[in-house]
């Protein structure tokens, strides 16, 4: 060590704000702390955990339940695509009954226009040829 750079090194009077004093030794002649070994809730048995708020538990609520967070959406996710798929086999369904409600008015009103037909023709004594499908131009 060199002569004459360093401070002295003294005993000093340690006061706390519970009021106890001790000494010891440091560079300044006077210390004043807010907690000392008769006050601190360590030493008196009387320590409480003032941590729930520390950095665990902010990670904890942030990630924590993440997986949770990402099943939930994904069950959400699945239920809507379960949902629209629902609804499109539904539509479906309801413009093939509709294509065979056509199509069964049609056959309707071709047996009414052969009944019709036959029924002038059985008036006037002449027989009705049979017709065929392919020369029409009607619907589907």
């Amino acid at each position: 060590m060199r002569n004459g750079i360093h401070p002295d090194y003294v005993e000093a009077k340690v006061t706390c704000s519970c009021g106890n004093t001790f000494t010891t030794r440091s560079t300044k002649n006077e210390l004043h702390v807010e907690l000392c070994n008769k006050c601190h809730p360590f030493y008196t048995g009387q320590q409480k955990f003032v941590d729930t708020g520390g950095r665990v538990q902010r990670f904890a609520d942030k990630f924590g339940n993440a997986a949770e967070r990402v099943a939930a959406k994904q069950a959400a996710e699945r239920e809507a695509r379960q949902k629209a798929a629902e609804e499109a086999a539904e539509a479906a369904r309801a413009a093939r009954a509709h294509k065979e409600s056509r199509k069964a008015d049609k056959a309707a009103r071709h047996e009414v226009e052969q009944a019709t037909k036959a029924g002038e023709a059985d008036a006037a004594g002449d027989a009705v040829p049979e017709t065929s499908d392919e020369g029409e131009g009607g619907e589907e």
